[in-house]
């Protein structure tokens, strides 16, 4: 048997492989930081072998939340599938038999730099879609940007980023979502969509950290999504040239895609606490959450993060920063890495396929509140 992590998104260390049945291993820490979480890689010669993987350091981890949490497996990379995975004495045990000689492990599904590639060359193709690559990461690579619709003054200015911490893959999944529904020429939300707005979006904010096999950092060990209110051209570029076509463009809607390590469900982290966040705001707010509500029973808004108290939001988040800068609607939406507990599935749990479902959702409610946000 032999456990490998040497390819694009791959993390893990071994420990032990001799025996199937007490296989050792710990997550490697996220590129020059002390954090760990995102593990992914592949176990070759074990069919048939009932095979429990111990990962040893998981009680050490910077979100050790895995009560009720299920690894995937998948035997071709396309399809992702929850296996039987408990937490007991400080480590992550996954229990599985392979029906094949080759079989992948990962935190959740990846989203790899290939697939992104492809997800930036398919939408290129379409007619309202330009591509333009606008800085560089850290480790040299293109920050692609979509832009979709023909900019004009009178247009709303709409921004969606995702994967500012690089191990929450569900984002991506969420954007090929979006951008798919988005280009789709035959959809009216669509269509209505793009004569009212013009769309920016960066579907991978941390394209170093994600070949990298990080949970949370760049390639400098750099939490993007705390780098708005200052970010550097050394250390934070993703996030730098990102707020400064920004700064050229305007915003009028502001939404950051991510994961959350611990809540099994959707949810998202509102602007409550900013110092600019006034009635109108809050008005759109509650309009934008309802609608999307109503619409997608993916979302909710009963559980979540604990409520802000006014002035006191972090403005070195994205969607803080950018809400008390530009005075817009401006949100974090956030995806389980478990299951959505509102409407389960024992067998996939949260799934590339319901986060994609998601994010094509999620155009409804913005065309339901386009004409109150500016």
């Amino acid at each position: 048997m032999k456990i490998s992590s040497n390819f694009d998104s791959g993390n893990i260390e071994v420990i032990s492989v001799e025996n199937p049945e007490n296989i050792q291993v710990k997550i490697r820490k996220d590129t020059n930081s002390n954090k760990h979480q995102w593990f992914y890689f592949r176990l070759t010669g074990a069919e048939g072998y009932p095979c429990k993987i111990n990962i040893i350091n998981a009680s050490t981890a910077a979100y050790p939340y895995w009560e009720n949490y299920q690894a995937v497996a998948s035997y071709d990379k396309v399809t992702w599938f929850r296996v039987p995975t408990t937490y007991k004495d400080n480590k992550l045990v996954i229990n599985h038999k392979p029906e094949f000689n080759s079989v992948f492990y990962a935190y959740f599904a990846p989203f790899t730099y290939e697939q992104h590639l492809k997800l930036i060359s398919t939408a290129q193709h379409s007619d309202v879609c330009i591509l333009e690559s606008i800085g560089e990461t850290v480790q040299g690579r293109d920050i692609d940007l979509l832009i979709a619709g023909n900019p004009t003054p009178e247009k709303l200015n709409i921004w969606i980023v995702a994967r500012q911490h690089p191990g929450e893959t569900m984002a991506e999944w969420f954007m090929q979502g979006l951008i798919a529904r988005l280009f789709d020429e035959d959809d009216a939300v669509s269509r209505v969509l793009l004569d009212k707005a013009t769309f920016y979006i960066v579907p991978n904010m941390n394209l170093d950290g994600s070949i990298l096999g990080n949970q949370r950092f760049n390639s400098l060990g750099i939490d993007l999504n705390r780098e708005w209110q200052k970010p550097s051209l050394e250390k934070s570029p993703e996030v730098f040239f990102v707020r400064k076509y920004m700064e050229n463009t305007g915003v009028d809607l502001f939404l950051d895609i991510h994961g959350d390590e611990e809540i099994p469900y959707n949810f998202v982290s509102d602007m409550n606490g900013i110092p600019n966040f006034d009635e109108r705001l809050k008005i759109i707010q509650e309009k934008f959450l309802n609608n999307w509500m109503q619409i997608c029973p993916d979302f909710q808004r009963e559980h979540g993060y604990p409520a802000t108290p006014p002035g006191e939001a972090n403005l070195n988040i994205a969607t803080k920063y950018i809400g008390n800068t530009f005075k817009c609607l401006s949100l974090t939406i956030e995806q389980p890495f478990k299951d959505n507990n509102n409407l389960p599935d024992p067998v996939f749990g949260w799934s590339p396929e319901r986060a994609i479902k998601f994010g094509a959702s999620i155009l409804n409610s913005i065309l339901y509140i386009a004409d109150d946000l500016r």
